[in-house]
């Protein structure tokens, strides 16, 4: 019942990357945070992000956004149906290197778009559709062609957003518990210390210090913990919804393992579930945090390559979202974990992300964001965090709006009309350092970038990575 996706409904609620980025929706949200909550330094209470909250704080906020935009809002629906009228389907070949979409294969105008049937019966006729989900299910029910380089799905997390009660909250042992699963979480009296690391090599951190990692602003404990924690791997992108289902609770169980660890072997017995964030039954979040979808072929496709290498490729020019996020896969729980490893902390500099990303290559009338957009399996690590998402979904929401009013598919709208509308709304389509949204120039700097009169020299930097046209001393 959430706006937000991971950032709220999945608990997800430390944002990864982008603090000098913060543009467009994604810097109006944490501007909002940060008034609420009393400043920046506020957001700065545990020591994974400088930008945490309350899921439900965050919930309040895009609700707000909503509200105030006058957009109508249904939760808890579904869409039983995607018939279409004859002629949607769009072909061409495969994109190259250089992507770009025919010029010779376009219709001259669009024809009417989708009629969809709603878990509740309620029908409805979209011109455009805009797949937000988590994981690309509405561009696969449509028929939409999907990236085949996928080696390993990603560990999925069922977050856990916990708090410290004045009394013993102690949970019952959950199924399946291994001890096992977690012994190596910290530094504590069942781990096995070799040189500072665990048996795969991850750090072990104090207990305290791996509680304070995901410590929010009111003093509620996001559990998100790679290290023997909560991860959960599983195959889940083609499963049944049957399957999935009991997939996402073999990861709660996982989750509440950890709980049950951090309670009974380390003894924090009075920190538990919070009563006070999610409207759940059981106090959990709404769905795992997935790090991985089912990527669509699109116009263009963003690769780990042309993060690197930028001026190699033309994407640029089509620059619609920042990230400055390392490539940042997660593993471990995989039995093949040892040949995935070197996918931990891929070292890029800071990136854009072109338009193409989210036009299918195959099926007409079709946005897709979120997780789903057209990335290489290697690149998603960088571009599944929440600030890049949510400027896509911005450049989706843009790209759909100029879609309706124009009578076209959204491939025929030109790219830079949708590049000015995101400058009209404060958006980063180049991460250049040198100016914010703020700051006089910085439309002009944004425009010479994307033009090619003006570049940028990027450099991987930590967790934090920069591109500057004038590099600082």
């Amino acid at each position: 019942p959430w706006l937000g996706g991971m950032l709220t409904s999945a608990g997800v609620s430390a944002v990864d990357g982008n603090y000098r980025l913060r543009g467009g929706i994604f810097g109006e949200f944490c501007d909002s945070l940060a008034a609420r909550y009393g400043g920046y330094d506020a957001l700065f209470s545990g020591w994974v992000s400088k930008i945490m909250f309350n899921p439900a704080v965050g919930a309040a906020v895009f609700a707000n956004m909503a509200s105030a935009a006058g957009v109508e809002v249904r939760f808890n629906t579904g869409i039983k149906g995607f018939p279409v009228k004859p002629g949607m389907t769009f072909r061409h070949a495969r994109p190259s290197r250089h992507a770009r979409p025919s010029r010779h294969a376009r219709p001259d105008r669009a024809s009417p778009g989708w009629h969809l049937t709603l878990s509740d019966g309620t029908r409805i006729r979209a011109r455009i559709l805009i797949d937000g989900t988590e994981l690309g299910d509405v561009a696969k029910a449509v028929g939409a062609a999907a990236l085949q380089d996928s080696r390993a799905v990603q560990d999925m997390t069922y977050v856990l957003i916990v708090k410290e009660f004045d009394h013993d909250v102690s949970i019952p042992e959950p199924a399946g518990y291994d001890i096992e699963n977690y012994r190596h979480c910290c530094d504590n009296h069942l781990a096995v210390n070799t040189g500072g690391n665990g048996p795969k090599g991850q750090q072990l951190w104090s207990p305290e210090m791996m509680l304070s990692y995901g410590k929010l602003p009111d003093g509620h404990i996001m559990l998100n913990w790679p290290v023997y924690g909560n991860d959960f791997y599983v195959e889940y992108l083609d499963m049944t919804p049957q399957e999935r289902a009991e997939a996402v609770q073999q990861a709660k169980d996982r989750a509440l393992g950890y709980l049950y660890f951090i309670q009974h072997e380390l003894g924090y017995k009075n920190l538990g579930i919070a009563d006070d964030v999610f409207p759940s039954a059981d106090g959990l979040p709404f769905y795992p945090y997935y790090r991985e979808a089912r990527r669509i072929a699109g116009t263009d496709t963003m690769t780990v390559d042309a993060a690197r290498n930028p001026y190699d490729y033309d994407l640029y020019t089509r620059a619609v979202a920042v990230g400055d996020y390392p490539v940042d896969h997660h593993h471990v729980q995989n039995l093949r974990w040892e040949e995935l490893s070197h996918l931990w902390f891929g070292r890029i500099p800071s990136f854009s992300v072109p338009l193409g990303v989210t036009i299918p290559i195959e099926t007409e009338d079709l946005i897709v964001a979120d997780k789903a957009i057209s990335v290489s399996w290697e690149m998603n690590g960088g571009t599944r965090l929440q600030p890049v998402i949510l400027g896509i979904g911005q450049a989706a929401g843009a790209l759909a709006s100029l879609s309706v009013q124009r009578g076209l598919h959204p491939r025929q709208v030109p790219v830079r009309d949708v590049q000015e509308v995101l400058l009209d709304h404060g958006c980063y389509l180049l991460p250049f350092l040198d100016l914010t949204p703020s700051d006089p120039g910085f439309r002009q700097l944004q425009t010479a970038g994307i033009e090619g009169s003006v570049l940028g020299t990027g450099r991987s930097v930590g967790w934090s990575n920069e591109t500057w046209v004038t590099l600082p001393d």
